[in-house]
C-alpha cells in the first residue's frame, strides 16, 4: 500500500513538473522508484545526463556528480595518486619548438597575465581529465588578435548550456542562480566580455555511450573499488582509535531497585572502564545466584578477508584507470625494479601519455594559430622517463637529445659513449 501511495506521489510531481516544462514522462513507475531512492548516492550514476533547467544541463542525477568525483579523490589515496601521476606524466618536462618562432618560447614561459608556465596550465587540464572526464580552458584575445592568453577553468565550476553553444561558470552549483554565473561561447566562437576582450572556452572530454553533454571518467567502471579501498582504510584508521582493542560484553552483577540505578550504575562503569577507545556494552543482571562480573570478547576473525579485499580493490584501481602500478608507486611482490618501471613506462608513453597529450595540445596549437597566425606544429611535449637507463652503445648527445636536453654533436664531450662515463667504465679501468 506504501509503495503504490509513492508511486503515485512520484507520478503527480513529475506529472506538475511535464506541464510546467513540456517534458515529455517516459519512465516506468519502477524507474521512478529507483531514480527517487539512489540519487541520495552522489556515486550513482544515472543513466543519459539531461536537465529540466532552462539554462544548463545537469552534469549527474542532481547535477553535482564533479563534487562526488572530487571528494571520492581526496578520501581515497591508491585513487588521488594514479590521478596525480597520470596528469604529471601527461603534462610532462617541458616543451620543444622551433627556435625560429620567439612567439613560442614566450607562450611556453608565461601563458597568461597570472604568470602560469603552459607545462601548468596542461597540467591542469590533464588532473580535470583524469578526474572528471572533462576539461575546460579559456581562450582570451582582443578584436586585433593582438595578444593570446589561455586560462584553466576548474572543470567542476562549469556546465554546459542548453543551446549547446555556450558554457556557464558558477561558484556553487547546490545554490545556483542565473544572475551570478558567467556565459561564455564555446570554442571556436568567440564573444565580447564585459571588458571588451574576445572569448571563448575549449571542452575537451571523453567520450561515452549515452553522455553527449559530458564525458565520463576512464575509471567510471572502478568508482565501487575506489570507495571500497577509501572504507578499508577508514576502517583500520577506526581500529587505530579504539588501540586495537577487542569489542565486547561486560555483565555487571548488581542489584538495583529501578531503571535509574541501573543506567546510573552502566554510566559509571563506561567512564572507569569502557573508555574512549574501547567498544564495550554493559549489561546488568541480578547479582543473587550469578557466578560473578565478567566480561565476553567479541574477537575479529576477519583480518585477512579485509587485508585482501584492500588489495584486490588496489589491483582494480588501476586496472579501471589503464595505469601501470609501477609508475605510481605500487610495489610487486618481486619488489622495486627499474627495468619493470622503464617497459611499464613505454607502454604507457604509447597507449596512454602520447594520445592525452595530442588530444589536450591540439586545440591550444589551434588557438595560436587562429589567433596569433604562428604555425604552432613544432610545438611538442617533452617526456622523460621516471628512471634513467640509455643503451651502452649510445653516445652522450643522442642521450641528451632523447632525454629533449640541449644537444651538440659537434661537442667531443658529447661524442663519448655513454658506456665510457657510467661505472661499466670505471670497472673496467680498474
Amino acid at each position: 500500500m506504501d509503495r503504490r501511495k509513492k508511486e503515485k506521489s512520484i507520478s503527480d510531481r513529475r506529472s506538475r513538473i511535464r506541464n510546467r516544462t513540456g517534458v515529455q514522462d517516459t519512465l516506468t513507475p519502477r524507474v521512478k522508484m529507483f531514480v527517487s531512492e539512489e540519487r541520495r548516492d552522489p556515486f550513482i550514476v544515472l543513466g543519459r545526463v539531461s536537465g529540466t533547467a532552462n539554462d544548463f544541463w545537469r552534469w549527474g542525477d542532481d547535477n553535482l556528480f564533479p563534487c562526488a568525483l572530487a571528494l571520492l579523490s581526496r578520501r581515497s589515496a591508491i585513487h588521488r595518486r594514479i590521478i596525480n601521476d597520470k596528469a604529471d606524466y601527461i603534462s610532462g618536462k617541458g616543451f620543444s619548438f622551433d627556435p625560429a618562432l620567439p612567439e613560442l618560447g614566450r607562450l611556453v614561459e608565461c601563458i597568461n597575465g597570472t604568470g602560469e608556465s603552459l607545462r601548468q596550465l596542461l597540467n591542469k587540464l590533464a588532473f580535470d581529465k583524469a578526474l572528471f572526464g572533462n576539461a575546460f580552458a579559456e581562450v582570451v584575445t582582443d578584436g586585433q588578435g593582438s595578444f593570446l592568453s589561455l586560462f584553466h577553468q576548474d572543470a567542476s565550476r562549469c556546465r554546459l548550456a542548453r543551446d549547446r553553444k555556450h558554457v556557464l561558470l558558477h561558484q556553487d552549483w547546490a545554490h545556483y542562480r542565473a544572475s551570478e554565473a558567467i556565459k561564455l561561447s564555446l570554442w571556436p566562437n568567440f564573444e565580447v566580455a564585459a571588458d571588451g576582450t574576445m572569448r571563448s572556452v575549449i571542452h575537451y572530454r571523453d567520450y561515452e555511450p549515452l553522455f553527449e553533454n559530458y564525458g565520463v571518467p576512464p575509471y567510471i567502471a572502478g568508482l565501487n573499488v575506489s570507495a571500497i579501498a577509501y572504507k578499508t582504510d577508514k576502517w583500520n584508521i577506526s581500529r587505530l582509535d579504539n588501540s586495537f582493542q577487542l569489542s565486547g560484553v561486560m555483565t555487571l552483577d548488581a542489584g538495583v531497585d529501578n531503571e535509574a540505578e541501573a543506567e546510573e550504575l552502566i554510566r559509571r562503569a563506561e567512564k572507569k572502564f569502557g573508555g574512549k577507545p574501547g567498544q564495550v556494552m554493559f549489561m546488568i543482571r541480578d547479582a543473587e545466584g550469578a557466578s560473578g562480573s565478567s566480561f565476553v570478547p567479541i574477537a575479529a576473525a576477519n583480518d585477512g578477508d579485509w587485508k585482501a579485499l584492500h588489495e584486490q580493490a588496489t589491483s582494480d584501481i588501476v586496472v579501471a584507470h589503464s595505469w601501470f602500478r609501477s609508475l605510481s608507486g605500487l610495489d610487486y611482490a618481486s619488489g622495486f625494479d627499474a627495468e619493470r618501471i622503464l617497459h611499464e613506462y613505454e607502454v604507457a608513453l604509447n597507449t596512454v601519455i602520447l594520445s592525452e597529450q595530442e588530444e589536450l595540445m591540439e586545440p591550444l596549437r589551434q588557438a595560436i594559430r587562429q589567433v596569433l597566425g604562428v604555425e604552432a606544429s613544432s610545438l611538442q611535449v617533452v617526456n622523460r622517463p621516471p628512471t634513467r637507463s640509455k643503451p651502452l652503445y649510445m653516445k652522450v648527445w643522442e642521450a641528451r637529445k632523447a632525454d629533449g636536453l640541449d644537444y651538440d654533436p659537434d661537442d667531443p664531450l658529447q661524442q663519448l659513449f655513454v658506456a665510457q662515463i657510467t661505472k661499466y667504465a670505471l670497472r673496467n679501468i680498474d
